[in-house]
């Protein structure tokens, strides 16, 4: 995860597990969102299993038009009154990542 920025305003966490090693107080969060995250089962099939990245991003769009569609629709009106957010995540990949994935959901 990032550093905190000045620029980052309104800082939403949107993994399910609280980063290793990471303080609440270093990690600068306005807000917790693990509910929009991606299903512990799918994060580890895409973890520690060959699901493709493509595969895990059809899966994680139906959760997040599926199970998890209350919490997007939670999270969407929370970061309404904001004109800046950031979604920090623990993932190191910037290209393949759920925060991504979340971002244009929110969008929609």
């Amino acid at each position: 995860m990032d550093d905190p920025s000045a620029d980052d305003g309104f800082r939403v966490l949107v993994d399910r597990l609280w980063p290793r090693g990471l303080s609440k107080e270093r990690a600068a969060l306005d807000l917790w969102a693990k509910d929009v995250a991606p299903s512990t089962e799918l994060r580890k099939a895409f973890h520690h299993t060959d699901l493709s990245w493509p595969d895990f991003e059809a899966a994680y769009r139906a959760e997040l038009d599926g199970p998890a569609r209350t919490a997007v629709e939670s999270l969407r009106a929370e970061l309404a009154p904001h004109a800046v957010v950031t979604l920090p995540h623990a993932v190191a990949d910037e290209s393949h990542n759920h925060a991504l994935i979340l971002r244009d959901a929110l969008e929609a």
